[in-house]
């Protein structure tokens, strides 16, 4: 989550606040969201009891399907991707590649290998690395 920048007792803390609370974290949270609009959630805690399993299959599918969300990249990180991605290549080293792969894994808190699948490495890799760099510049 981001930090707010300003004073905390305005209205537009209040609607940031309201505004990050209301971000879907993953599946779950659009599941529950579309249940309660169509009005299945208040049936079911109705016919279930307050308890019917919402929560936890909310946390649960929240867990297995999270939406990406990628943190920030840092200056240094930023700096070697601008050097990276200014020039062309045909070929990437191994230590360019786990430099890349380092830079991913904490953007995207994965836990990704490097490769030597060329392809696999640019499509899952690379590309989203570039699409971050590119937000930023």
């Amino acid at each position: 989550m981001e930090e707010f920048k300003g004073d905390k007792r305005t209205k537009a803390y209040r609607d940031w606040k309201a505004k990050q609370e209301k971000e879907s974290k993953g599946l779950g949270d659009t599941v529950e969201k579309v249940l309660e609009k169509t009005g299945v959630a208040k049936v079911a805690k109705f016919i279930l009891g307050e308890d019917c399993g919402c929560d936890s299959r909310k946390e649960l599918l929240n867990r297995m399907f999270p939406y990406e969300k990628p943190n920030c990249l840092t200056e240094d990180e930023y700096d070697y991707l601008a050097n990276f991605f200014g020039e062309r290549r045909a070929t990437i080293t191994s230590e360019q590649q786990k430099s890349l792969v380092n830079i991913y894994n904490r953007v995207f808190n994965d836990n990704v290998k490097g490769t030597s699948c060329a392809p696999c490495f640019v499509n899952s890799i690379l590309k989203k690395l570039e699409k971050v760099y590119r937000k930023y510049k």
